[in-house]
């Protein structure tokens, strides 16, 4: 059956997800061209259309947060969970799956989707949705006025004003050409301004993700930059852990803005913490002397320009409930984690990766749906994007941790459990979120029944 999916002026980004009146949902992609001298039904423009289910068929990873490469002159999807291959065209997989695809025509300048159905059945074109892969980037520096006065209720319009506003100091400062991968992170992890990291985290997954599939790939500088031993922030009230006031339950809004407040000291964090593995273990080798190739450092790269998004989201929405990131008190402990596990890249991923970012899968759910009972519809979204993107960073690390054990013939859970024993203090406790867990690659094996003997760093 075909379905107009609208006019080809419509469709300006890479990726959207279709939704079907039947419920099922698809991916379509909008790619260009391999070949724009052989002009084929699905290519306009210099662009082709191509469109398959939005569930990886191996365990239901979202296909519309895929990566793209060229292979054999044809595309190539990759799965963010499992790395799971798929021909975009035909579905043919190079693990011996197939996933579903659907014919996209491109007819009186329309793109048309060849949708089967079953003799007497219908289907309809729900909606389409953009896949947004933006950062939400400022220059403007933050007021202490609301943006949205009308959101405050009338009993919680008078805030306390905060001891500090932070200040625009101007444009980032970008590396030329010339400069390395290591270059980049060490002058990313040295910038203080957050609204600088996020641009520049942002500009160069960009321009390193365009280069690998140039002639001229960037070089990666290892080991001739160190990283620092603690990035810089600005001016904000630092306070221990356990000093941290309470946020509440989310049924106010100055209790929601502190738990994004908080969430969002967390992204600027992780940020620093997936550039510095790149860095920190930049000449790392494994114990059959074998060294982690460029996919190790475009992974982490992308975890950091995801968590670049992740804290532009939250500080735009806290904005928009009228208030703004620094308002509040944070804490450094993330970082703390990444001193004591400095120097091993094992012990690295273990307690990042695989406790504190899987901890997260554990209780975003949770999270959400305090502000799903508040009403906060925009809030709910934009964690709900975060969630999403934390099942495919426990994923990269999980990948690589389980690469690094590949070739040492080592097992990854003795290995994680090991870390977790030596590098966390106390058991990691539930509820666990089996289902996102296994999603990410770890099942019951990891955190049950974990020792509870280490003398590290503690869960915050």
């Amino acid at each position: 059956m075909l379905i107009n999916c609208g006019p080809l002026s419509d469709f300006v980004q890479a990726r959207y997800v279709i939704h079907l009146s039947t419920g099922k949902r698809l991916v379509l992609f909008r790619l260009p061209a391999i070949d724009p001298s052989c002009s084929k039904p699905n290519e306009a423009q210099g662009w082709s259309y191509f469109s398959m289910e939005a569930e990886c068929p191996h365990a239901g990873g979202p296909m519309a947060d895929s990566s793209v490469d060229i292979e054999d002159s044809a595309y190539v999807v990759s799965c963010p969970w499992h790395a799971y291959d798929f021909n975009v065209e035909t579905g043919e997989s190079s693990v011996g799956i197939k996933a579903c695809t659907f014919p996209v025509d491109v007819r009186d300048g329309s793109v048309v989707l060849n949708f089967p159905v079953e003799d007497g059945g219908s289907v309809s074109l729900g909606r389409i949705e953009p896949v947004s892969e933006k950062v939400k980037l400022k220059h403007a520096c933050p007021s202490d006025k609301p943006v949205n006065s009308t959101e405050k209720p009338a009993s919680e319009k008078q805030q306390p004003q905060p001891a500090f506003i932070p200040h625009d100091l101007g444009p980032a400062h970008y590396l030329d050409e010339k400069a390395t991968f290591c270059d980049w992170a060490v002058h990313i992890l040295n910038t203080a301004n957050p609204e600088h990291k996020i641009e520049l985290t942002t500009h160069l997954f960009t321009i390193f993700t365009a280069r690998e599939a140039s002639s001229k790939p960037m070089g990666l500088g290892r080991g001739k930059l160190p990283a620092p031993n603690q990035p810089p922030r600005e001016k904000m009230v630092e306070v221990e852990p356990g000093a941290m006031p309470r946020t509440g339950k989310g049924g106010t809004l100055k209790s929601r803005i502190a738990m994004l407040h908080a969430l969002a000291n967390i992204e600027l964090w992780a940020i620093d913490l997936a550039i510095d593995i790149c860095v920190r273990f930049a000449t790392f080798q494994t114990t059959t002397s074998k060294q982690l190739p460029r996919a190790f450092f475009h992974d982490w790269l992308k975890v950091a320009s995801d968590e670049a998004k992740h804290f532009s989201l939250l500080r735009t929405r806290i904005e928009e409930m009228g208030s703004y990131f620094g308002a509040l008190p944070v804490h450094h402990s993330l970082w703390q984690s990444a001193l004591e596990t400095a120097h091993d890249l094992r012990s690295r991923i273990s307690i990042i990766a695989l406790v504190h970012e899987a901890r997260g899968l554990d209780v975003n759910p949770m999270t959400i749906q305090k502000f799903r009972v508040a009403g906060d519809v925009e809030s709910v979204g934009a964690l709900e994007v975060i969630h999403n993107d934390e099942i495919t960073h426990v994923t990269t690390g999980h990948r690589w941790l389980t690469w690094i054990c590949d070739q040492e013939g080592t097992d990854p859970v003795q290995v994680f459990r090991a870390n977790v024993s030596k590098h966390f203090r106390g058991a990691i406790r539930g509820p666990f979120n089996e289902e996102a867990r296994l999603q990410a690659g770890m099942d019951r094996r990891y955190y049950e029944n974990t020792p509870s003997t280490g003398s590290g760093i503690a869960a915050t």
